[in-house]
This record gives C-alpha cells, structure tokens and sequence, in this order.
C-alpha cells in the first residue's frame, strides 16, 4: 500500500510536469482555433464542466474557477492523494477501478468521485521514510473553511508558499533533535517542509495557475475530515 502511494504522488508529480512544459493554460498561441480542444477557454469549460462537486461561483472569477478545475481534476488527480484513502475516493457504484454490473461487479459505467470526501484528506502514506519510530504522513484537507478559503482558510500567499517551496505551516513533523520518537523526521530530512507531496514539480507553475487551483480550492464545499490523531484534518464548515 505504501508502494501504491508514493506511486500515486509520483504519477502526480509526472502530471503537473506537462502542464508546465505545455506552458498554454493561461496564453494560448494567437491564431488558435475557437473551440479548439487546446485553447484556453476550452479548458475554463471542460474544467467546469467536470468538476465531482458543486461549484459556489459568487464573487469568484469563473475563469480561474474553471482553469484550476480543469488542473485539479483532469491533469493533476489532486484527489487521487487528498482523499480519506482508495475504497472511499469513489461511490460504490462508480469506480471504474471495479468489475461492471455486466461482469458481475458494482460498476455502472459511469466513473463518480465520492463528494463525501472529495480533496478532504486523511490518506495515510504509512511511516516516513520507512518502517520504525518514524511518523505517518497524512494527506491534508485542501477543503475551504467557513471564511471560504481552501486548506482551512490559508491566505493565497500562504498557498502560494507552499506550492513554491512546501513549507508546513502546521509544523507538524520536525526534525528530530535526539532519537525519533514517532512524531519526528531522522536528519537529513527537513521537518520544515512538507514530504511526499511533489511540491519541487509544483514549484514550476506560474503564479497564475497556483492562482486558478486556489481559486477552484475555495468554490467546493468544506469537508469536516474526522480522523484519530489527527485534528489538523477538522474544519469549521459554519
């Protein structure tokens, strides 16, 4: 399992790649076809159109929304990570991963995302960097709380902070300064910084599709993610 999750974040990282080395999100080449599969109104659309969960668009530019939708949910599989783990990312009856109901299987045809815990963390990578006294790295819940900004009211600098260089904010494993404890990262690790997640790929995005992802971020709706032993996952909803 834990092989299956650093591949994930791996495949993730793989992802955010070519959106950069693609360099179109935001400007497309003038002369581009209208409706064109590549330009960038396609991809505002397209974004919008497949987002798993309801959109609050108020007082949200609808464009960025979109964008960073799209970035989310078709390039990036941001959920495929920030979700309570792989038995709840989709609903019973739309996991394509499943045997269809022609073979026997729960499937319907038709691949539907669990709202119930879309982007609100929880996934346990299992113990870092390996079997010992070592923490657990948890995914974060990337949900917005009731002052409508994503990861629990982070301001976009914030975000833009940890998109840019993976400061943890929540401090939440440290370097060990005597024998690990469990709760603490052997050196040379950096406790300060966030590990497992790609954020030395990320880093390469443009500001303004850091800006399109934290903006989709603060349209979905707040997730309270209850999970033992890890109370940086709850939310204020209301």
């Amino acid at each position: 399992m834990l092989l299956s999750r650093f591949s994930k974040a791996a495949g993730a990282a793989a992802a955010f790649a070519a959106i950069v080395l693609a360099g179109m999100l935001i400007n497309p080449p003038r002369g581009q076809a209208q409706g064109d599969e590549n330009d960038g109104e396609s991809k505002v659309e397209r974004g919008l159109a497949i987002a798993p969960v309801p959109l609050n668009l108020k007082g949200r530019n609808r464009e960025l929304v979109g964008l960073g939708s799209y970035i989310v949910n078709a390039q990036g599989d941001c959920n495929g990570c920030h979700t309570m783990d792989p038995s709840t990312e989709y609903t019973a009856t739309g996991n394509p991963y499943l045997l269809d109901i022609h073979h026997g299987g729960p499937f319907k045809g038709k691949t539907q995302v669990n709202p119930k815990t879309y982007l609100g963390g929880g996934s346990d990578f299992g113990a870092f960097p390996g079997p010992g006294p070592f923490p657990h790295i948890v995914s974060r819940n990337l949900t917005p709380d009731k002052t409508g900004r994503p990861e629990g009211g982070r301001t976009f600098q914030e975000f833009l902070t940890i998109m840019k260089t993976g400061k943890d904010y929540d401090h939440l494993h440290p370097t060990c300064t005597g024998a690990p404890n469990g709760t603490c990262l052997p050196a040379p690790f950096n406790g300060e910084l966030l590990q497992i997640m790609p954020w030395p790929t990320f880093q390469n995005m443009s500001r303004d599709e850091i800006r399109a992802i934290y903006e989709y971020l603060s349209a979905i709706p707040c997730i309270d993610t209850v999970v033992a032993g890890q109370p940086q996952l709850r939310n204020v909803c209301q």
